[in-house]
């Protein structure tokens, strides 16, 4: 018998401060062109990480020598550059992108010519305005599949089943800004979730509709939306952000006599436009840090906190409560925000994670020293 579930929200506020002096950070700008997206990957397979922005990549480990990708479609302050994904697609053993755009609503793969030469672009699916895409194994077959955030759009994922050949999957009619994927109920199932509500999956994906959940009081919520345990109580929490407004957010997993609740904590209300973000083990002490900033210009100004100083950050969890470092912040030019794809990764092989972000604020390395 199936349990009704429903999403029950309290406020609380477990919020802490600091600036920490464990992790340092130098930054190097690579590039000063308005991409908000960069991946990280081998792209020659001389066994260094490279970065893909836009419209060039930059060769590892040094990132001073840039080559061209092509040209990417620009409308006024944005590009057709959403996301940057690796895979290699057509199955040449060399490591393609998943990318897609806004104003286009084009899903596509560039291929890599494993060579100096520019990169061909192949259309995967017409699926409207692209808010920008992710991959997860949603099948648990240990292959991503493509997730693209359409607001307001179907919900659908894309499998690849052969060279160059995707199928689509449909999940619901529609979603919501903000994206995220994990197991919500506990069943051992991958949900999805976006600003709307979340999407159950049953262990047979094929045969079975998703289950949707609503969730109310959010519009413009993070892609990714972070799903973990972090209370270490067996159920898994939100963490989420505002994308287009003030705000930074876990949502603690409680049960109210059998349904679903959330209590709602703040980790910083005090800057916008958190857009995106990652979680990683930033410091190597085994448990995850939350690395996030501001997305500059997002609307190109307009949203609240839209013209604030740029900022980078890192969170440190303790198990209660988030506490803030500073990574780089500060007007245009000093300060670097995280654009709406960006990637963490050891980018010089010394054993330390380095962030590599793109934005309209430029594309910079955060070197961990």
């Amino acid at each position: 018998m199936k349990i009704n579930l429903s999403i029950i929200f309290l406020f609380v506020s477990t919020v802490g401060f600091s600036q920490s002096h464990n992790l340092k950070f130098e930054k190097q700008m690579i590039g000063f062109e308005s991409f908000e997206s960069v991946g990280i990957f081998d792209v020659n397979q001389d066994g260094f990480n490279d970065l893909v922005s836009g419209s060039f990549w930059y060769v590892g480990p040094e990132f001073t020598n840039r080559k061209s990708i092509g040209e990417v479609k620009r409308y006024g302050e944005y590009y057709e550059d959403f996301a940057t994904i690796p895979m290699d697609v057509n199955g040449d053993s060399y490591e393609d992108y998943i990318t897609g755009g806004w104003f286009d609503g084009q899903l596509i793969w560039k291929q890599n010519p494993g060579s100096d030469g520019l990169w061909d672009s192949f259309l995967i699916a017409e699926i409207e305005n692209i808010e920008t895409i992710r991959a997860w194994d949603i099948d648990k077959d240990g292959v991503l599949e493509i997730v693209p955030n359409n607001p307001k759009k179907p919900l659908v994922y894309f499998k690849l089943v052969g060279p160059g050949q995707f199928k689509k999957f449909d999940v619901y009619p529609t979603q919501g800004h903000g994206l995220g994927f994990g197991d919500i109920n506990g069943d051992g199932n991958g949900d999805l979730i976006s600003s709307n509500g979340w999407y159950e999956a049953s262990s047979e994906l094929i045969n079975k509709e998703w289950v949707f959940h609503p969730l109310d009081g959010f519009k413009d919520l993070s892609i990714p939306i972070i799903v973990t345990d972090l209370t270490k109580d067996g159920k898994n929490d939100l963490i989420i952000g505002n994308g287009h407004d003030y705000g930074l957010f876990w949502m603690e997993q409680v049960d109210r006599n059998g349904q679903i609740g959330f209590e709602r904590h703040e980790i910083d209300p005090y800057h916008s436009q958190y857009h995106t973000m990652e979680w990683v083990d930033l410091d190597g002490d085994g448990q995850n840090e939350l690395i996030t900033g501001k997305r500059y210009r997002a609307h190109n100004g307009r949203d609240p906190g839209g013209k604030d100083e740029i900022g980078l950050y890192y969170f440190k969890w303790d198990g209660k409560a988030f506490y803030k470092n500073v990574i780089s912040y500060g007007p245009l030019g000093k300060g670097k925000g995280a654009g709406i794809y960006f990637e963490i990764k050891d980018l010089n092989q010394d054993g330390k994670l380095d962030i590599a972000v793109a934005g309209k604020d430029g594309l910079a390395i955060f070197w961990q020293r």
